[in-house]
Formats: structure tokens, C-alpha cells, sequence
């Protein structure tokens, strides 16, 4: 993904150009924290759940690998208006191989609606918890902003979708949907779910046990420039460069925090990940406590440690992968679009983006960092094959990281007991 401080030197509109023998695999899955106490890992997808659906049996349809993406900022051109694009070559693909097990969390995060679908009105009634609307109608997306979000999360969200629309084009269905671009979930169970009625569906980057907001990979997968996160290809290949630099046992044995410490729901983003094997739990309550005592279990049980922290890391570099987010985000809009009972149309105040017009008017890190997270070609393959919905294995799955969050928290109590005896 080649780098440049001046977009107008690469192009706006889809081309068609013959394609590079071998692809370049790329490598990604909520980063808005750095977790795990000298075991703890960086990773980079803020949700409550993390995904799945239904085997995709017939044949999938994707762009032909001789399509080629470029984008240009011609001068004396405006930016904001989109370029109509030919039409694609179609080809027929089968299905990849079954999606990674947290991709079930997506019928988790749709159970909601199962039985009653969505109306325009459930749509509707989720504006006042939202920044923006997005349409997605004929493989075009249309935006219709509420209010501005924080720096630049609404830029790098819609450009991620943009993305998803070059990765697999003229295979994301018809769709009207609300997101909201906060940190902490909106959608309250208590004000809907308790009382027998409908919540709105608003899609978001968390959730947890107490709310309804639909699950979806932040922002920052495709960066974030105020405070120079890369997007996540280069940041991955950081992440494994830097483990290689130092041999565990050199590494200082101190805890790092990176992120926001006052939202309790960032525990929440770790429900694909297994406490005692992928991560150390810290105890929302007693922070600092926990994180002590988690340093002081690292330090005495170093062989534990290590391999927690290769589990975690193992999980991020090929569970997380960028084409796991990708078809993530297309399973999760699919089975949401699969549930709405009318035809979306185009908002009266929204508007059409594309490349050009999203990352045109950018500049500095942010147009750089655009410019580096852009899909440079359709895939050449169909997404993963989607599980079905199995509350048995989620139900399992919550059984067991619970009680390892338990032993943990009984491990703490005994901990602070002698201490206290000591003292």
C-alpha cells in the first residue's frame, strides 16, 4: 500500500489495469486500547461482541482480478462531486472457508430483530442517537450527517465502508442503517428490551451486556491521525516487528496503558478473546489493584505469561487479519440488510461520497493515512463462509470466560489478604 504525501499524484477514478501477478496478502481484527499488562497486546476492534452467520452455499460473484483502483485529485475539479465508474467484469467465485468462530456474534448482535424485521421507522428513531445515516443502494453509499463526531471518526468509518465496496463490489446488498460514533453504547436494554418493545437499530464500535448497539470494527482500522495510530496493515507489521526486538525475558516487567481508562465498556471488547489465555482480566472496580497484582502473577510465573502473550498476539495476527474485517463487515451488513421490510432510498439531505470525495479534500496525516488504507483491487475470492447462529456455543463460550475472570478475581482476594496480614 504505497505511501504519499500528495494524493494528486494517484487517481480518483476506478481504472482497469492488468494486475499484479502475485497479491500481496495483507494482514489485520477493536486498536482503541493496548491490553494486557506486560502479557497484554495491542489490537484493534472496539466491540462487545466480535461475529457470525450462515454458510453461504450458492455461488459468490466478485469483481474479476484484472480490476485495478486508483484514485487522482485532478485540479480545478470539486472534490465533492463522484465520478460515475464502468461498469465492473463479473466473475463467479465459491464461497472461502468457514469464518472464524467469533464471527457468531453478529446473529447475537441481530437477535433483536429476528422476529420482527426492521421498518424504516426503527431506522428512523434511532437519528437522535446517531452522527450520521449511511444508504448503500446499487453498490453507491450515501451519507446524510447529524451531528459532527469526535476528530476524524466519521472520515475513517465511511472510508472503511468505501473500502468494503472496492474489496467485494456489486455484492453489498441495498441498506439504510444509523451509527454512531461515541465510545460508550447507546442503545440501553432497559428502555427497550425490559419493557416489550423494539430498540432502534444503531450500529456502532462497542457494546455490552446491557445494551442493543449492532457491533462494527472501529474507525481506526484505516487510521488514526490524531494521535498517529497507522492503519492497520503497517500498524501489524509493526506490532510484529516490535515483538521481535526484544526477547521476552529482557522486556521490562511493567504495565502499559494506552487508551481511555474511564470507560468501563472497553472490558467489553474483548469478548472473542479468552481471559487467562488470550489476556489477563483487570477488574473494572479496582483498577489499579488488579493491574498490580496482574504485573506481580506476570513477574512470578514467567513461562504462563510468555505464553499468554503469544496466544494474544497468535489471535491478532491471524484472527484479525484485514481480510477478517472486511468479511466481517460484509456479513454483518448482509444479514442486517436480510432483515429490513422496505426499500431504502436516498435521504432527502444526503449525499453521495466516493474515494475522491472523501479523501480529496483531506491533508497531512490524515490524507496520507486515506491514501495507505485504500483497496487498491477487488478480491479475487468470496468472503468466508458464515457459521450459523449457535447460542449454545455463545452461551459456552460466556460460561467460560467468566468463570477464568472469577478464578482471576479469587487469585486478587487471597493476594490482598496476605498482603494485608503482612502490613
Amino acid at each position: 500500500m504505497g505511501h504519499s504525501g500528495e494524493l494528486g499524484s494517484v487517481g480518483w477514478m476506478v481504472v482497469s489495469l492488468r494486475r499484479a501477478k502475485d497479491l500481496i496478502a495483507t494482514a489485520s481484527f477493536f486498536i482503541s486500547f493496548f491490553l494486557l499488562i506486560g502479557v497484554f497486546v495491542a489490537f484493534q476492534w472496539l466491540d462487545q461482541s466480535i461475529l457470525a452467520s450462515n454458510w453461504l452455499r450458492n455461488l459468490f460473484r466478485t469483481i474479476g482480478s484484472s480490476q485495478r483502483y486508483l484514485l487522482e485529485c485532478p485540479a480545478g475539479k470539486d472534490p465533492g462531486l463522484c465520478a460515475v465508474a464502468p461498469a465492473p467484469v463479473v466473475q463467479t467465485f465459491r464461497p472461502g472457508p468457514a469464518c472464524p468462530d467469533y464471527f457468531r456474534w453478529i446473529h447475537e448482535d441481530l437477535r433483536p430483530w429476528k422476529r420482527s424485521g426492521i421498518t424504516r421507522e426503527m431506522v428512523e428513531s434511532g437519528q437522535r442517537l446517531s452522527h450520521f445515516r449511511l444508504v448503500i443502494l446499487d453498490g453507491k453509499a450515501y451519507v446524510e450527517t447529524y451531528r459532527r463526531s469526535f476528530q476524524t471518526r466519521d472520515l475513517f468509518t465511511i472510508w472503511g465502508i468505501l473500502q468494503l465496496l472496492q474489496w467485494y463490489p456489486g455484492q453489498i446488498p441495498d441498506l439504510d442503517l444509523m451509527f454512531n460514533c461515541e465510545d460508550v453504547p447507546v442503545v440501553q436494554t432497559r428502555n427497550f428490551g425490559d419493557k416489550g418493545l423494539v430498540p432502534p437499530p444503531v450500529f456502532h464500535y462497542c457494546g455490552d451486556d446491557a445494551t442493543h448497539d449492532v457491533v462494527f470494527p472501529d474507525w481506526s482500522f484505516w487510521g488514526w491521525p490524531e494521535v498517529n495510530i497507522k492503519p492497520w496493515v503497517p500498524l501489524l507489521e509493526d506490532l510484529s516487528a516490535g515483538n521481535g526486538r526484544i526477547k521476552w525475558k529482557d522486556r521490562d516487567p511493567t504495565a502499559y496503558w494506552r487508551g481511555n481508562p474511564g470507560l468501563p465498556h472497553r472490558q467489553e471488547l474483548v469478548k472473542s478473546l479468552m481471559p487467562s489465555h488470550h489476556f489477563w482480566p483487570i477488574s473494572a472496580d479496582t483498577k489499579c489493584p488488579s493491574i498490580k497484582f496482574a504485573v506481580d502473577w506476570g513477574n512470578t510465573h514467567p513461562q504462563k505469561a510468555q505464553e499468554i502473550g503469544k496466544a494474544g498476539s497468535g489471535f491478532i495476527m491471524n484472527d484479525l487479519k484485514m481480510e477478517n474485517v472486511y468479511d466481517y463487515m460484509f456479513h454483518s451488513l448482509t444479514e442486517y440488510a436480510k432483515l429490513l421490510k422496505y426499500k431504502p432510498t436516498i435521504p432527502t439531505n444526503a449525499k453521495q461520497v466516493c474515494l475522491g470525495s472523501m479523501a480529496c479534500p483531506q491533508r497531512g496525516r490524515a490524507q496520507q493515512f486515506l491514501n495507505e488504507s485504500m483497496v487498491k483491487h477487488a478480491r479475487d475470492e468470496g468472503p468466508c463462509a458464515l457459521l450459523p447462529p449457535d447460542p449454545a456455543a455463545i452461551e459456552s463460550l460466556m460460561t467460560s470466560k467468566n468463570e477464568s475472570v472469577k478464578q482471576v478475581h479469587e487469585w486478587e482476594q487471597e493476594a490482598w489478604k496476605k498482603q494485608k496480614m503482612t502490613t
